[in-house]
C-alpha cells in the first residue's frame, strides 16, 4: 500500500519527527477485553489516540485523511479458555467479544478516523498451538468453527455500523480465508510451493513446559530452530513467518489494493 510501518505509541517522544507518519498503538497479548497480561486493551489503546487528540498532536484534518486498521487475533478466546470458561459458554463470550469490538469501532470513528480496517479472525484451530495434537498434520474443526462464528458476527456489526454512521468506511479485510487459502495451497502465490508442512512451526519447544526463546538457568536454549524460516509458514506456536505474512499479503494485495484507491 506504500505505507510505511508506523511508530510505536510508547517511542513517540523519542521521533516527534516521525508522528506524521502514523502511531502502532497495539501491544503484545492483548485483546478487546483485559486478558491479564497487564497491558492495555483496545479500548485503552484508542484512549491514547483521544488524549493525543487533545494535545493536538494530530488534528481533524489529519483524522479525516487516515486510515485505522484493528487487528483481533484472539487472545480474548485464549484467556476465555485457559481460565476455564466452558465450550457451551463460547458462543454467548463471542457474542460479547463482537459486540465490544463494534462499541470500540465506533469511538474510533467518533475521534474523527473516517477510514477504518478491522480484520477477521484467523483460523484460530490451525495454530500450531493447536495442530501439535495432531502432530502438526490437521485444524481443530471445532476451533475454526468459533472463529467463522466471530467473523459472521462482525461482519453483520460492521454492516449496521456502514449504515448508521454518516460519511465513514468500515472494511473488512478477510484474514480468515487468506489464511485458509495459503495453508491449504501450500503455496506463496509466487508460485512457489514452500510450505511443505504448513502447520508445523520453525521454533519448537522440547518441553511441554518451554516456550520458543525460552532458556534453562544454565542459559541453555530449550527450543530449537528450523534451518529455513522462509520454508515456514508459521515461526512459533502462534506467529506466522515473515514467509507466511508475505503469502497473506499477496492473497489479500488486490482487497488493499481496492482500500487504497
Amino acid at each position: 500500500m506504500g505505507i510505511r510501518s508506523p511508530l510505536p505509541y510508547k517511542f513517540r517522544k523519542y521521533a516527534p519527527s516521525k508522528l506524521h507518519g502514523g502511531l502502532n498503538f497495539a501491544c503484545g497479548g492483548t485483546g478487546v477485553f483485559d486478558t491479564g497480561n497487564l497491558q492495555p486493551n483496545l479500548t485503552t489503546q484508542i484512549g491514547f489516540l483521544q488524549g493525543l487528540i487533545k494535545e493536538r498532536v494530530y488534528t481533524k484534518r489529519d483524522l479525516r485523511s487516515s486510515l485505522a486498521l484493528v487487528a483481533i487475533s484472539g487472545n480474548d478466546y485464549g484467556t476465555y479458555t485457559s481460565t476455564g470458561g466452558s465450550e457451551q459458554g463460547l458462543p454467548s463470550f463471542i457474542s460479547q467479544v463482537v459486540n465490544q469490538l463494534a462499541k470500540d469501532l465506533k469511538l474510533l470513528h467518533d475521534t474523527g478516523v473516517r477510514r477504518v480496517l478491522v480484520t477477521t479472525l484467523q483460523p484460530i484451530g490451525c495454530l500450531p498451538t493447536v495442530t501439535v495434537a495432531s502432530s502438526y498434520q490437521q485444524c481443530n474443526e471445532s476451533q475454526n468453527s468459533a472463529a467463522s462464528f466471530h467473523n459472521q458476527l462482525l461482519q453483520q456489526a460492521v454492516a449496521k455500523l456502514n449504515n448508521n454512521t454518516k460519511d465513514s468506511s468500515f472494511v473488512i479485510l478477510d484474514i480468515f480465508s487468506a489464511f485458509n487459502t495459503v495453508l491449504k495451497s501450500k503455496r506463496d502465490f509466487t508460485g512457489n510451493s514452500k510450505f511443505d508442512t504448513p502447520l508445523k512451526p520453525c521454533c519448537i519447544a522440547i518441553s511441554s513446559d518451554a516456550n520458543c526463546g525460552s532458556l534453562d538457568e544454565n542459559g541453555k536454549k530449550l527450543y530449537t530452530v528450523c534451518k529455513r524460516p522462509a520454508s515456514t509458514f508459521f515461526w512459533d506456536t502462534v506467529h506466522p513467518t515473515q514467509a507466511g505474512w508475505h503469502a497473506v499479503y499477496l492473497t489479500l494485495r488486490s482487497s488493499l489494493n481496492r482500500i487504497n484507491a
